[in-house]
């Protein structure tokens, strides 16, 4: 292990980062008080594989925890971030079960609920509406993690390309391009007014079920004419000046990838060109940039040592990118008006277990708990979609259920450790 250590010391503190920030929920007590002329803002970071329990989970409840080696690298943020123990979304499936972590329900499950799966990401977007550039912006290592869903069930992929997220944020378009945008916009909007004139005088002649479809339909088309008029608000608005040298579109290792992303997430949040933000650590993240073996592979490690060992490192690479995109987030004076949800939809992957997941939560101006402890029976356990409900309230977006939640995360739902 200490070979192992040393061997990826330089390539683990290699990168730049960002920071990210929490918000205040009926369980916890407000430590300062968010600015009223500040936007709340959101960001949601999520690991394929999960984290493997031994390194991520303190064995001592409360803020006197000893850090495992997942959580050292955030030690700088200690009293800004809260780890939850015996949280899960109630699913199963192993890597299946990783696209439920921001909703709790699978896509094949989703008929049956009122916004189907939608995600916690995409709810809070849901409420930014036009009032940013971007309602969300998603951002992802490889082909991400299945994480981010509309409320018409549909899969927000991720941009995993840092020279066209840049491009997006700060590099204007020139007006033949933007006529031209203006024209397609039109011409969408136009089908889809026929589209739901059909459908509405199609609803008349159809059976419950049928109209149950035709519902979730129009649903869909209302999502893509929310898009729509947002791009065309914002189509002529001139967007910030880059505060940094332009990114270019290269090969690039997926470890700088990780830094650069988190960068321009902050930087996005910071020009308030988006105020949802989040972040995809796919299957497919190399972790041969870091000298050792296949990270999926690393993930089935048997309880062998040697590969429990890696993964220390892995892991704690990833904290680290964490840690910097918080201190980044606290210069730049929005981390106590940003809530930041790291974690994953997989706990153990050598079991491929969907059981007491790896959930952590940072910044918001919350008085935090450090190591909070939730009931672990099985009758008394709270669900996950509780807490992305009191995050979504604490965003601003004012609901009485989310997901599979039974009610808002409450001091009463605290387990003593």
């Amino acid at each position: 292990m200490n070979k192992l250590t040393e061997l990826n010391r330089r390539r683990f503190l290699q990168g730049t980062g960002i920071a990210l920030s929490l918000p205040a929920f009926e369980s916890f007590a407000t430590n300062t008080s968010a600015s009223g002329d500040s936007p709340r803002r959101l960001v949601c970071v999520g690991n394929h594989l999960g984290f493997y329990p031994g390194n991520f989970f303190p064995k001592e409840a409360g803020q006197d925890y000893v850090p495992t080696s997942t959580l050292k690298p955030l030690e700088t943020h200690r009293k800004d971030l809260t780890v939850f123990s015996n949280l899960d979304h109630g699913l199963n499936g192993g890597h299946k079960g990783v696209q439920g972590f921001l909703n709790s329900i699978k896509k094949e499950e989703a008929d049956g609920f009122p916004e189907k799966n939608i995600s916690l990401d995409q709810a809070a977007a849901e409420h930014v509406g036009s009032a940013t550039r971007f309602a969300s912006i998603n951002t992802g290592i490889d082909r991400g993690t299945d994480m981010c869903w509309t409320r018409a069930g549909v899969h927000v992929p991720p941009i995993n390309n840092p020279a066209m997220l840049f491009q997006g944020l700060f590099v204007n378009s020139p007006k033949v391009e933007r006529e031209a945008e203006r024209k397609r916009l039109r011409h969408r909007a136009s089908v889809l007014d026929a589209l739901r004139d059909s459908a509405g005088s199609l609803n008349r002649t159809l059976n419950a079920a049928d109209r149950n479809k035709l519902d979730q339909y129009l649903t869909s088309v209302r999502d893509v004419e929310r898009r729509l008029q947002m791009s065309k608000d914002w189509l002529d608005r001139p967007k910030p000046k880059a505060p940094i040298d332009e990114v270019l579109n290269e090969q690039r290792q997926h470890i700088d990838e990780v830094a650069l992303l988190y960068d321009l997430m902050a930087l996005a949040l910071q020009t308030d060109s988006t105020r949802v933000a989040t972040l995809e650590t796919g299957l497919g993240f190399r972790t041969a940039e870091l000298d050792l073996g296949s990270y999926h592979g690393l993930s089935h490690h048997s309880k062998s040592e040697d590969r429990i060992g890696q993964l220390q490192i892995v892991e704690a690479f990833l904290t680290s990118k964490l840690s910097d995109f918080m201190s980044r987030l606290k210069e730049a004076q929005i981390f106590d008006n940003t809530l930041i949800v790291f974690g994953s939809g997989m706990s153990d992957g050598s079991r491929h277990s969907n059981r007491d997941l790896p959930v952590l939560l940072a910044g918001g101006g919350v008085q935090h708990k450090g190591h909070l402890v939730c009931p672990a029976d099985q009758h008394n356990r709270v669900p996950l979609s509780n807490l992305w409900l009191s995050v979504l309230n604490w965003f601003g977006a004012e609901r009485e259920r989310f997901g599979r939640s039974t009610g808002t995360f409450s001091p009463m739902e605290i387990g003593k450790g």
